[in-house]
């Protein structure tokens, strides 16, 4: 079926929906989804000649992609009671990501998307909410593609460590492995700079290790400082700051080595950033830890160790403990008082 035919058909499925008024709420989501994700994105369900099926329970696909561009099509089934007294149902209908097969358990998170509260999706009575759904369904599904990537590039690293003479390519490369290297030798770190290193929490296999530090000027740490260098099998164009963390074999073999976000206050002006490194969203929420403790002029690293374990949403439980754990071991929670830092003022 062409686009065009499917969007009209999604139109006149719309259409047919606002023709009862309890069904409008219904009609008016789906044409939100479509302004948000694009009209090719969500089509029809079509059962099929010998499948047996409620009438009474609304079907339709949403096609979304990945921020590895990788697609995923998850089915949305929404009861005649939705959504004044039922949530809807998602399910995964993708049987690969990428190269990687789906298993059990994440079809079964899907699922449980509206169902478990401790990892799922709040529903609310009278409140729609497939577009938090399908963003939680995004959110597992690039988790779990980025982990089996990080695991494979792993496996590929060991292998080259047990067998040398085997020439094997990079590993996927990470957020801060933008650009070819153009230098062999790291600079050293800026001189001042400790590091605060926090004890790592472990979950499942999986480890997280928060870094704190204080900075005094945004050149050490922002995109305008970076420097190119070559270590064993990764290839890097970071920040100095940064740069200087991966050179560490153990921090650098990470899932995501640095997760990251820093303020810093230059005069009457307050300089910010963050990165993600492969964790989606993740470096947003560091940002909104340091807005919400407001402390400035540092930098707060985590690292994360993937064990094999999908974690969901825990992972960004642990990602911010990690941070503060080093935030509040280098004193920056107990500053005397605002504007001062360490020992250092604004």
């Amino acid at each position: 079926m062409g686009l065009a035919t499917q969007h009209e058909n999604v139109q006149q499925f719309i259409a047919g929906l606002l023709q009862h008024p309890d069904r409008e709420p219904v009609a008016s989501e789906i044409e939100v989804l479509q302004s948000i994700y694009g009209d090719e994105a969500i089509q029809l369900w079509v059962p099929s000649t010998n499948q047996h099926y409620d009438p009474s329970i609304t079907r339709y696909e949403a096609v979304l992609s990945l921020p590895s561009h990788e697609d995923v099509s998850i089915r949305v089934l929404l009861p005649e009671s939705y959504p004044a007294a039922a949530p809807p149902q998602l399910q995964l209908l993708s049987r690969y990501i990428g190269a990687f097969g789906a298993d059990a358990g994440l079809f079964g998170e899907i699922l449980r998307t509206f169902i478990s509260s401790s990892s799922g999706v709040d529903w609310v009575p009278d409140a729609v909410c497939v577009f938090d759904g399908l963003q939680s369904v995004l959110d597992r599904c690039a988790t779990w593609y980025g982990d089996r990537l990080s695991a494979e590039a792993a496996g590929a690293m060991v292998r080259a460590d047990t067998h040398p003479e085997r020439e094997v390519a990079p590993p996927p490369p990470s957020s801060v492995s933008r650009m070819d290297p153009v230098a062999t030798e790291l600079p050293p770190m800026p001189e001042g700079i400790k590091m605060f290193v926090a004890e790592p929490i472990t979950d499942r296999k999986s480890a997280f290790v928060g870094r704190a530090c204080v900075i005094s000027d945004p050149s050490e740490v922002a995109a305008f400082s970076a420097v190119s260098f070559r270590i064993p099998y990764l290839r890097f164009q970071v920040p100095i700051i940064l740069a200087n963390l991966v050179s560490d074999r153990r921090i650098a073999r990470a899932a995501h080595p640095v997760i990251n976000a820093w303020r810093c206050q230059v005069g009457s002006v307050l300089h910010q950033d963050n990165d993600d490194d492969g964790e989606t969203a993740a470096g947003g929420r560091l940002a909104h830890l340091l807005h919400i403790l407001e402390v400035d002029n540092v930098l707060v690293v985590v690292t994360r160790y993937f064990g094999g374990i999908h974690l969901g949403p825990d992972r960004f439980k642990h990602i911010n403990q990690a941070a503060r754990n080093a935030l509040e071991l280098g004193g920056f929670l107990d500053t005397p008082a605002k504007g001062m830092v360490r020992g250092r003022h604004r």
